[in-house]
């Protein structure tokens, strides 16, 4: 009985009910299910939003990268790269993915697909193919999009190992510790080096196959 809260979730999100009701009516059937009082419930609701109020902040930045896309935030990016000569978008992204393994390698956060790839890098990936080639089809679009997500995934995937302190690099060496291999976070940052630059060789050919591709498409076109 105390997973029915669960079941809950599932049901009022399948319903398209209101999020944060169906989240706290879910805590409240699952702490009654589990034989607690009202005010143990509302305590371990209220010490775990204390606890997570990083989410909060994450979620709060929300609404400011939707009023800065609203008064004009992509039309800027897109002007910018626009003036920017032989800049193609196979490049831009490389770039990005390397901006975000060194961020990543030095545990800076640059938050990733809400507040950076939807508003900037996809939108100025985007002005670059339209600087050069003129108006883009759909398909093309959203091929570049999902390239500009990719980017964003493995700067981030394979640049946070670099740190030897990261969340993901202590839980690896945690683990391989109590498994009776001696590690320390150094030793899984340093192997990790290696992985990381064969991926950014990797993401480099993809986007040079890509720009091969939208010339190949769009370049004869524009002679």
């Amino acid at each position: 009985m105390v997973l029915i809260g669960i079941l809950i979730v599932i049901i009022g999100f399948a319903l398209k009910l209101d999020s944060i009701a169906v989240i706290i009516i879910s805590g409240l059937v699952t702490g009654f299910a589990a034989n607690m009082d009202l005010n143990e419930i509302l305590t371990i609701l209220g010490q775990t939003f204390v606890n997570q109020r990083l989410i909060t902040i994450f979620i709060l930045t929300l609404p400011v990268i939707g009023i800065s896309e609203r008064y004009g935030l992509k039309e800027k990016a897109v002007s910018l790269i626009k003036q920017v000569k032989n800049l193609s978008t196979g490049k831009l992204l490389t770039l990005y993915c390397l901006i975000r393994q060194i961020a990543g390698a030095m545990s800076l956060r640059i938050s990733g697909h809400p507040q950076f790839v939807r508003p900037l890098i996809n939108p100025m990936a985007q002005g670059a193919a339209i600087s050069k080639y003129g108006k883009l089809d759909k398909k093309t679009e959203a091929k570049i999009k999902a390239a500009a997500a990719s980017m964003d995934n493995y700067g981030n995937f394979y640049g946070q190992n670099l740190f030897l302190a990261s969340s993901g690099v202590l839980l690896i060496s945690n683990t391989l510790s109590e498994l009776g291999y001696a590690t320390t976070g150094l030793d899984i940052a340093k192997a990790s080096i290696p992985v990381a630059i064969i991926a950014f060789v990797l993401v480099l050919v993809q986007n040079i196959l890509l720009d091969k591709q939208l010339e190949r498409q769009f370049g004869k076109k524009n002679k």
